[in-house]
C-alpha cells in the first residue's frame, strides 16, 4: 500500500501517466544473487572488471557488485543514441568514455537493457579494439522482439515482452529512475508517444 501511495504522489500532477509493476523489487534482488554467482563460477579467483553503461545501468551494477565475491573494480561509459527523440536513429556515438585501461581485463559490460542490441554492438566492437582478457555482457533486462543488431548477453536477469518498462534505473524523460522496480509505463490518451528505449 506504501508503494502504491507513493507511486501516486509522484504522478499526481500527471494523472494520464501510470506504471503497472511487471517485476518486483525482491524478484530483481534475488535474480541479481544468482546472476552474482553464476559470473563468479565462470571466473573463480579472478578480478572482474565490470563497466557500467550511463546512466540506468548504475543501480544494476551497484547490487551486482556487491553481491560478487572477491576482486571487484567498476567503470562508466556513456552513449547516446536517440537522445529526446521517439525512434532510435541507429547511430550511436559516445559521450562519456572509460577512465581507465581495460587491457587485459575481465570485462563484464552491465546493461540496464537489451532492446535493438544497437548500443552493444557499438560497445563490444570499441571494447574488442582494447584487447581484454575476456568480454561478457550482463543485462538485467533482455527485450528480444527488438533486436536489429545479431548480439547477445551472457547473463540475462528477466526476458520481458515489448512494453516501455520504466524503474530501477530506466527512465521516461529521466523520471521514474529510483523506482525500486521494474514496471510498464502506461499513457493516457494524447499524450506523446513513449520513445524506444535501445
Amino acid at each position: 500500500m506504501t508503494k502504491r501511495k507513493k507511486m501516486g504522489q509522484q504522478t499526481a500532477s500527471r494523472p494520464r501517466e501510470r506504471v503497472k509493476v511487471l517485476i518486483t523489487g525482491g524478484r530483481i534482488q534475488r535474480r541479481i544473487q544468482a546472476l552474482a554467482a553464476e559470473i563468479r563460477k565462470d571466473f573463480p579467483g579472478e578480478p572482474l572488471h565490470l563497466v557500467s553503461v550511463l546512466k540506468g545501468g548504475v543501480f544494476f551494477l551497484t547490487d551486482l557488485a556487491r553481491n560478487i565475491p572477491g576482486e571487484v573494480s567498476f567503470d562508466f561509459i556513456a552513449v547516446s543514441s536517440y537522445g529526446e527523440k521517439t525512434h532510435s536513429s541507429g547511430q550511436v556515438r559516445l559521450t562519456r568514455d572509460l577512465d581507465s585501461s581495460i587491457e587485459g581485463k575481465t570485462v563484464i559490460v552491465v546493461e540496464d537493457i537489451l532492446d535493438t542490441g544497437m548500443t552493444l554492438q557499438y560497445l563490444l566492437r570499441l571494447f574488442q579494439q582494447r584487447k581484454p582478457k575476456h568480454l561478457r555482457v550482463a543485462v538485467l533486462l533482455d527485450k528480444p522482439e527488438r533486436r536489429i543488431a545479431a548480439v547477445h548477453a551472457d547473463y540475462v536477469g528477466f526476458s520481458i515482452p515489448n512494453e516501455f518498462v520504466v524503474g530501477y534505473g530506466l527512465d521516461y524523460a529521466e523520471r521514474y529512475r529510483n523506482l525500486p522496480y521494474v514496471g510498464v509505463l502506461l499513457l493516457g490518451p494524447g499524450m506523446k508517444k513513449k520513445p524506444a528505449e535501445d
